[in-house]
């Protein structure tokens, strides 16, 4: 309609296709830079978060779009050029890394948040603490029934992520220590969806991240010293790393689109964007520091 308007008002007015462009661009109205944001499921609700806070509060108006899809699918996009952060939960890998210089992409990444992995059960088994070693005897398949580990006489049904996830790979690594998962592991697409089949199947095991626990499921205490000590995943544990599964969460971006994305990155690092992370359950990479003190940099 806009444009039918300008283009009946140029013809009144003799405009040339220069002067019909900047009529038109004075009926639209200047338009908000778009800014793509795509991976982890984990960091997903965090890049949500943060974009609504910015939204609210932010003088540089961005179009913000944020999807998941896991970590992998983000980093792909960001070396294909179709997403400008892309969300990780786990290192950037060697393979990766190469494939963005072999293109000429210079990369950035930064860490947004840290989060714990819960390992979870349905409330109705007795269980509250496993050591590592019986967690990995359970997902690669030499432990099955919770008898064995002074539960009651039932099957273990076990969840994961599916092998796409950065979730699923860091649980590989920093709990079964690179042993592949039993053959008959489910492989589930999404954390909600563990959340949910842990909490309908009573001899359920599942790893979820801790902004994610709620009443439904019972998290475990985790012990890594052979069962001399065991610790409970807490935001206090997690921010102090007592709690012995803690990961880093990255958003990465190419050096090209620093600038363009500095106004959301300088708020997502900030005190207040800070704030917001922990306001979700996740400790926060930078320390809250008073709403006075300079804005920490990405």
């Amino acid at each position: 309609m806009l444009s039918t308007l300008a283009h009946l008002t140029a013809r009144r007015l003799g405009l040339s296709a220069l002067g019909l462009g900047l009529l038109l661009a004075a009926c639209t109205g200047p338009q908000n830079a778009a800014v793509k944001i795509k991976g982890s499921d984990t960091v997903l609700p965090i890049a949500q978060r943060l974009a609504e806070a910015y939204d609210s509060s932010a003088a540089q108006a961005l179009d913000l779009s944020i999807t998941g899809g896991g970590s992998g699918v983000g980093i792909a996009a960001l070396l294909e050029g179709t997403t400008d952060i892309a969300l990780s939960s786990r290192d950037i890998k060697f393979g990766e890394r190469l494939r963005l210089a072999s293109a000429h992409k210079p990369y950035r990444e930064a860490i947004i948040a840290y989060d714990a992995l819960a390992i979870c059960v349905h409330p109705s088994n007795p269980l509250r603490q496993l050591t590592r070693e019986q967690i990995e005897a359970i997902y690669t398949g030499q432990v099955r029934s919770w008898r064995e580990l002074g539960g009651a006489d039932t099957p273990i049904v076990v969840y994961s992520r599916e092998s796409s996830s950065g979730t699923h790979e860091f649980f590989k690594e920093a709990v079964l220590h690179d042993r592949e998962f039993a053959p008959d592991v489910l492989m589930m697409p999404a954390t909600g969806a563990i959340i949910q089949s842990v909490s309908q199947t009573p001899g359920a095991i599942g790893y979820v991240g801790l902004a994610y626990v709620n009443a439904s499921v019972a998290p475990l205490s985790v012990s890594y010293d052979s069962g001399r000590s065991y610790v409970p995943p807490t935001l206090a544990n997690a921010s102090t790393r007592a709690y012995p599964i803690v990961r880093p969460l990255y958003f990465l971006y190419l050096e090209s689109r620093a600038e363009h994305l500095k106004p959301f990155l300088e708020y997502a690092f900030s005190p207040e964007g800070q704030r917001q992370v922990a306001l979700l359950g996740f400790p926060p990479a930078k320390a809250i520091l008073p709403a006075t003190a300079k804005p920490a940099q990405p």
